[in-house]
């Protein structure tokens, strides 16, 4: 499986039933496909990296970014990593959907 930025948005489609969209349930039946279930394990398989650069540049570029794009630094740190590793991301908030496909992050679709 190619390596993707997953957001908590997504992810919570795996776990609610009123979360999940005919793309959701896509992009979680890939997962499927690559071995992993649709159930309260379905990340712990994954080959999660942790990222420690985002937390250094919380207070500087982070906040910068979050603020010229009116996006939580939360969401900001999603798409800062995606720029940052070439990553397309897996999102269902519009805003931060709307700011990666302005700043040319791919974005899988949710």
């Amino acid at each position: 499986m190619t390596a993707f930025v997953l957001d908590a948005s997504v992810a919570r489609a795996g776990y609610f039933a009123d979360e999940a969209t005919p793309a959701t349930d896509v992009l979680l039946d890939r997962l499927a496909v690559a071995g992993l279930t649709r159930s309260a394990a379905l990340l712990q398989p994954l080959a999660v990296a942790i990222d420690g650069e985002g937390s250094d540049k919380a207070l500087r570029e982070l906040l910068d970014l979050a603020r010229s794009e009116r996006l939580t630094v939360y969401d900001t740190a999603h798409l800062d990593l995606a720029l940052r590793l070439g990553l397309p991301l897996a999102s269902k908030d519009v805003r931060l959907r709307e700011a990666a496909a302005r700043l040319g992050v791919a974005l899988l679709g949710v």
